[in-house]
């Protein structure tokens, strides 16, 4: 495996690589791959974002019955393309991190939410974009810039498709900084992202967010 080290990140275009974030020195393990389906027609209309928790033996039966709910378009062939694909991403990041369990968020995102580069209050967020423009992220220098009130010299940009395991503040003294990418006015307009987190009450009890936008400390963190 071909690993480009970018600190605080591992990428690679070998799923392996996402195992690295179990390393005290990662911040950010990005596995590359292609795109393999054309999954726009998922966000026609105005289908309900999905968030609710599940195993990995479970997703498979769980996300079908949730996107045909939601009213999610596209037809059955194209629900079970995300479904099969979410389904590996949930074995790789519960594998990862150890999990039993995890949650899972499945949002159509229309408007410039969560612009401000952050790190999220979780142990590591898993976050893939099939439709649109992929997670803005920045290396050790620039983050060090944007922390001082400064702008950033480069902004990294996932691309649709590629695999990003964010290591969040609840692991890390230095979690990755991210944001999601402006997308007003760029053409379609829209974000197709899914998002896996370890399951906490904090999670699962908070309100509905960005998806890639940071939640509230907890109390002895805030």
């Amino acid at each position: 495996m071909t690993t480009l080290v970018l600190s605080p990140a591992r990428i690679a275009a070998d799923p392996a690589v996402l195992g690295a974030i179990a390393d005290p020195d990662c911040s950010l393990a990005v596995w590359q791959r292609p795109g393999f389906a054309d999954f726009t027609p998922l966000t026609a209309g105005s289908p309900a974002d999905l968030r609710f928790t599940s195993t990995p033996d479970a997703l498979g039966p769980d996300l079908a019955r949730a996107l045909a709910e939601a009213d999610f378009g596209g037809g059955p062939a194209l629900h079970a393309a995300l479904v099969e694909d979410a389904g590996q991403l949930a074995r790789r990041f519960c594998a990862a991190l150890e999990l039993a369990r995890f949650e899972l968020r499945l949002e159509v995102v229309r408007t410039d939410s969560c612009r401000k580069f952050h790190a999220d209050y979780v142990t590591a967020r898993l976050i893939t974009t099939y439709v649109g423009e992929g997670t803005d992220w920045l290396d050790t220098e620039d983050a060090a810039r944007v922390a001082a009130g400064d702008a950033p010299r480069r902004i990294h940009r996932l691309a649709p498709f590629d695999v990003g395991v964010f290591k969040g503040k609840l692991a890390s003294d230095n979690p990755a900084i991210h944001r999601s990418p402006p997308i007003a006015g760029s053409p379609g307009g829209v974000r197709l992202l899914l998002v896996l987190n370890p399951v906490s009450r904090l999670l699962v009890d908070s309100p509905a967010d960005g998806a890639d936008c940071p939640l509230p400390p907890p109390p002895h963190l805030a």
